[in-house]
């Protein structure tokens, strides 16, 4: 069956799971990236967890509720967790100094994985988007991803707003 389901993939969803790798990958290194950067990941990394939410469930108003619900539970959590020590901002360059990690590569397979699981589990049984334990479970799932990718944004964000944060200035913020 998974030899099925795999031969059934598009070849395109390879080619973006191999990018989404790139993405990850290169998040596990020391990096400086700007404030559109740090924002345009988690946009589209939300895009795709509310994209899979609704393609796979649909617009209904208890769906998008959940998610919601997932993505600002964990938003707020995650907003209450301190920067690694080494994360920097330049005022002046507007760019950050950053650590690298692994979390960005978790958080992009984990989407990419629920949305190809999902994926597969309702195209061999359609009826499964419409039990509300398994759309409850992965909306959840989609919701909460979204919400750290937000908090991890939001709290760079807060660093480079800070009025004390001067030129290269190692701040937890």
């Amino acid at each position: 069956m998974l030899n099925q389901i795999l031969s059934h993939t598009p070849r395109w969803v390879w080619l973006l799971l191999l990018a989404l790798l790139a993405l990850g990958l290169s998040q596990t290194r020391q990096r400086s990236a700007s404030l559109r950067r740090i924002t345009l990941l988690p946009l589209a990394m939300v895009g795709l967890s509310l994209s899979g939410t609704l393609s796979a469930f649909g617009a209904q108003p208890q769906t998008l509720l959940l998610w919601l619900l997932a993505a600002g539970a964990a938003a707020a959590l995650l907003m209450q967790g301190a920067l690694a020590d080494n994360t920097h901002y330049d005022a002046a360059t507007r760019r950050f100094s950053l650590p690298g990690s692994g979390v960005p590569l978790a958080l992009i397979l984990g989407i990419f994985a629920i949305k190809y699981f999902v994926g597969a589990a309702t195209a061999m049984q359609p009826g499964l988007a419409h039990e509300p334990l398994f759309a409850a479970f992965f909306t959840l799932l989609y919701g909460a991803f979204s919400g750290v990718f937000v908090a991890r944004a939001a709290r760079l964000w807060r660093l480079a707003l800070r009025p004390d944060s001067a030129s290269a200035s190692p701040l937890a913020a």
